[in-house]
């Protein structure tokens, strides 16, 4: 990684950029938060948290897109990240790109990971020129569900399957699948 990239997105009060060095402790500390990481299997470990980052730049030059990560445009402060990742485990509706995010907690409630969002959206559609964006989060993951509504997305309870990654009989095993086509994206 190089120290600093230049910002890829901006949107009213975030900076939407590649990832920096100084990243990497704020981001293993949210990842290692049992409440941030409340939907997931587990918290995850400093080594396992530097390694999804380093997955993260490595998707970007392959695609040219990837998870971005989060700062408040005020201060720079690192609040999380949001972003487009190609996900192609075996389910009805891969391979595809899902809008994702993820954000500590002193930054919930304040619409960043809406904002951030719906900035990753139009990136996806007009830059990127994709014709449909996914989201999919676990059956009782509510904060999340509202944000894929509010940024348009969709659900058809037809969609929903259990998430592979999820041992079977875990509770977080069963997944919602939001979607949104390109010709019903409204900015």
């Amino acid at each position: 990684m190089t120290e600093p990239a230049p910002p890829a997105l901006a949107t009213e009060r975030l900076i939407l950029r590649r990832w920096r060095d100084s990243d990497r402790e704020p981001f293993a500390r949210l990842n290692a938060d049992p409440e941030v990481m409340r939907y997931f299997l587990r918290p995850l470990t400093r080594e396992d948290s530097d390694a999804f980052i380093d997955r993260i730049e490595t998707r970007f030059g392959e695609r040219g897109y990837g998870l971005w990560a989060v700062e408040r445009t005020e201060d720079g402060l690192f609040l999380g990240f949001t972003g487009l990742a190609h996900q192609a485990f075996e389910a009805h509706f891969t391979p595809c790109v899902e809008v994702g995010w993820r954000f500590d907690r002193f930054a919930w409630g304040h619409g960043y990971a809406t904002e951030a969002a719906r900035e990753a959206l139009r990136f996806g559609f007009g830059e990127v020129g994709l014709d449909e964006i996914v989201s999919f989060t676990a059956l009782s993951n509510a904060p999340s569900i509202r944000i894929m509504e509010r940024i348009g997305l969709h659900r058809d309870p037809r969609d929903d399957f259990d998430y592979p990654n999820m041992p079977e009989g875990h509770p977080l095993r069963r997944h919602l699948l939001y979607r949104l086509k390109r010709e019903e994206y409204k900015p």
